[in-house]
């Protein structure tokens, strides 16, 4: 058996808009997120951290932000690319965790609901994926609310 480990990080800062998505939810905010496709911050670190164990780069080498026809593109996309790479490669994905990095919006209430998005575009049990939420304690540019950051990690089985 062949297990691999990858990990993800990814930040968008905060612009104009009156919700975010994170995990391919939207999520009601005084703000939205900046960036070439959907800025799911969150949805785009589990993307890097499939990529990383499978050693194939990253977001940006499979979509690069200078190609315009990923301009606004929704990032399950991305994250069923990279979901379906490893299944071709001989492998499962046997949990991924992600951590959003932020003071605002409230992460808790929308996890159940994050976790069944994502769970159904990767192709994993539910009790294989988590979503947590922690604030930077008001340091940095997420404790100023100047953006979201979000982490993940991944594990992949050989099948």
């Amino acid at each position: 058996m062949d297990i691999r480990f990858g990990n993800g990080f990814d930040v968008h800062a905060f612009g104009p808009g009156d919700g975010v998505t994170l995990c391919g939810v939207h999520v009601a905010h005084d703000a939205g997120l900046v960036g070439h496709s959907d800025a799911d911050v969150a949805m785009h670190a589990a993307t890097d951290a499939i990529y990383g164990a499978l050693a194939e780069g990253d977001i940006g080498t499979h979509f690069p932000p200078s190609d315009p026809q990923w301009k606004g593109a929704e990032s399950h996309v991305f994250l069923r690319h990279a979901a379906e790479m490893a299944q071709a490669r001989g492998y499962s994905i046997s949990n991924i965790d992600v951590t959003i990095v932020c003071e605002a919006p409230k992460i808790g209430p929308h996890a159940a609901r994050m976790r069944k998005v994502m769970a159904g575009i990767v192709g994993c049990d539910l009790d294989r994926l988590s979503v947590k939420a922690t604030t930077s304690e008001r340091l940095g540019f997420t404790g100023r609310s100047e953006g979201i950051a979000a982490l993940a990690t991944c594990a992949l089985v050989s099948a």
